[in-house]
């Protein structure tokens, strides 16, 4: 189990994904700025404070609490080297007992797109999922039309199980969502995405 949210730290061959600090603010808010356009049409509405220091200084908190409870483990994704903030990438609804589950989110940067920087990232989280968190099962969901984010899944061993109706509201409305999960023990076999 995680004993010190200052030592979660993922390494990968580019990338050092971390739980956010006060310290990224600035990085992040020019990164969700820059990328609005690129973003909004995958996300819940942005609150009216959304990318002010207040609401940040919450996501810190909220990071921190999550991690030190065990209920969520949000990163923010630095590229090695020059240590950039790429994107965010959350495991979150960490469920215990007989589920030993979660819930995987993420976003990245519209100019670090299709770079191959995310599909890292999930690996990265899922096997600390298994082999850290000792969980079973880590799901993910997504609007169907979304291509970039159905096929980085599918490369990274998700398999598709249905269509949720209305499961998000995003950008304004309530949107289907299409399903994948990862299993720890995976029989279903491979999935056919090169």
């Amino acid at each position: 189990m995680l004993r010190a949210r200052r030592k979660l730290r993922l390494v990968t061959d580019r990338m050092i994904l971390r739980p956010p600090s006060h310290a990224d603010f600035r990085p992040w808010t020019a990164l969700r700025q820059a990328g609005a356009d690129f973003l909004k049409p995958w996300e819940p509405t942005w609150s009216p404070d959304h990318l002010t220091r207040k609401a940040f200084t919450n996501r810190v908190y909220w990071a921190q609490r999550s991690i030190a409870g065990g209920t969520a483990v949000p990163l923010f994704l630095f590229r090695r080297g020059d240590d950039v903030l790429l994107g965010a990438i959350t495991l979150d609804n960490i469920r215990r007992g007989p589920a030993q589950s979660g819930t995987l989110g993420y976003w990245i940067g519209a100019q670090f797109a299709r770079q191959g920087y995310m599909r890292e990232a999930i690996q990265a989280v899922v096997h600390h999922g298994f082999t850290d968190l000792d969980l079973s099962r880590i799901e993910a969901a997504c609007l169907p039309e979304n291509s970039a984010s159905r096929g980085v899944l599918e490369k990274c061993g998700f398999k598709y199980e249905g269509v949720a109706q209305s499961y998000l509201q995003i950008n304004g409305r309530w949107r289907n969502h299409v399903l994948y999960a990862n299993l720890r023990s995976d029989r279903r076999g491979k999935t056919a995405v090169g």
